[in-house]
């Protein structure tokens, strides 16, 4: 029996975790330099997509502090997606939850925020509603209606007012260096985000706004989404409340073509 494919296969695994960081490994393979340097062009390519994706990010925390991040979130939870466009999904819980050396917990919400909007951007193209189908409509179909977020939309929950330094550290010339700015007052509130045509967009959300969004994306009904408002509101404002966010969220394209009753 032909022992080659499996010889292979073994070869190729050993030399993905030698290549990966395993330096008892690296060691057995060679004595020399040479996967070594396939080893740091790995890394530094891994280091280049999480500066590509946490533009931001990088920015906030400066060189040297971001690729320690980098390296410490690649030691901890390797690259295991067939893009690398995908590597650092998870950087915001593990700066929240694994890494020390985080100077300021607002700083996680960058990452979110970075993150989201990336995500955005590549989601997939989606057909957003067209309001005349609901205008057509049968009254008896409005109470079970439900709506499908566009694939883009992201709801984010935040725990510090990042927006503003967010917005003037990616606007920032990066020649001209990094600009000292004030600490992010801690603020818990709702960051919407989605793609209108080839452009991200965002928006911090008020409390009423977040909570009515919140229970579309999570597929509730309308009569269920109008009982809301009416809890916060009272019947004589709830429908006004709710028909005016309906129109701004299909105006933005953040709802499907596709509803079910």
């Amino acid at each position: 029996m032909n022992q080659q494919p499996a010889r292979l296969a073994r070869q190729q695994a050993l030399l993905h975790a030698a290549i990966c960081g395993n330096a008892e490994l690296l060691q057995a393979w060679s004595d020399g330099p040479g996967l070594d340097v396939y080893r740091q062009a790995y890394r530094a390519r891994l280091l280049a997509a999480l500066r590509d994706n946490y533009l931001v990010l990088q920015r906030a925390l400066g060189d040297a502090a971001f690729d320690a991040l980098g390296l410490a979130y690649l030691a901890a939870r390797p690259s295991m997606k067939p893009s690398i466009r995908w590597f650092g999904d998870g950087l915001a819980d593990f700066m929240s939850s694994a890494w020390p050396a985080l100077p300021h917990p607002a700083l996680v919400d960058l990452a979110r925020m970075d993150w989201a909007l990336r995500a955005a951007f590549d989601a997939a193209d989606a057909a957003p509603l067209d309001a005349q189908a609901l205008r057509e409509l049968p009254p008896e179909a409005w109470p079970t209606l439900r709506f499908a977020a566009h694939p883009s939309v992201r709801l984010l929950e935040l725990d510090w007012a990042i927006e503003a330094a967010w917005r003037r550290l990616r606007e920032a010339d990066p020649e001209q260096g990094a600009e000292a700015l004030p600490a992010p007052e801690p603020l818990r509130h709702h960051l919407l985000v989605w793609r209108e045509a080839l452009e991200t967009r965002w928006r911090s959300l008020p409390a009423l706004d977040a909570l009515l969004l919140g229970a579309v994306l999570d597929g509730q009904d309308f009569d269920a989404v109008c009982q809301l408002a009416e809890r916060q509101l009272g019947a004589e404002q709830a429908a006004p409340a709710v028909v005016t966010l309906l129109q701004q969220w299909l105006a933005a394209g953040l709802l499907l073509a596709n509803t079910t009753a």
